[in-house]
């Protein structure tokens, strides 16, 4: 009993490739098959609102051009672990050092 479900089973899988084959219908005699392609492009759009917000990924740009800032000079609150106080502009931001999310967002005087 065993051999037989092995043959029947090896023979179903060798023949899976040969039933799909059989199922594509050639070209009719008077036509010529044509294959058409299409080319998608997609225009990626940054849009890019004013301002922080908390949650928000500080871009590689932004990163480059973020300052460490010393948070106890200027009254901020202690950053958690993995966190740090950087300066972009006038803003202070407390972001992940490894992801770059933005956890607060404090203006300038």
């Amino acid at each position: 009993m065993r051999k037989i479900f092995t043959v029947l089973l090896t023979v179903s899988i060798l023949a899976m490739p040969f039933a799909a084959t059989a199922q594509v219908k050639p070209a009719p005699a008077g036509k010529q098959a044509v294959a058409a392609e299409k080319e998608v492009v997609k225009k990626k759009v940054v849009v890019r609102k004013g301002g922080w917000v908390k949650g928000r990924r500080l871009s590689a740009s932004d990163r480059r051009r973020a300052v460490e800032i010393d948070y106890r000079a200027l009254q901020l609150s202690t950053p958690p672990r993995g966190y740090h106080w950087v300066r972009i502009k006038n803003n202070f931001l407390l972001v992940g050092i490894t992801s770059g999310l933005i956890s607060k967002v404090h203006e300038a005087r």
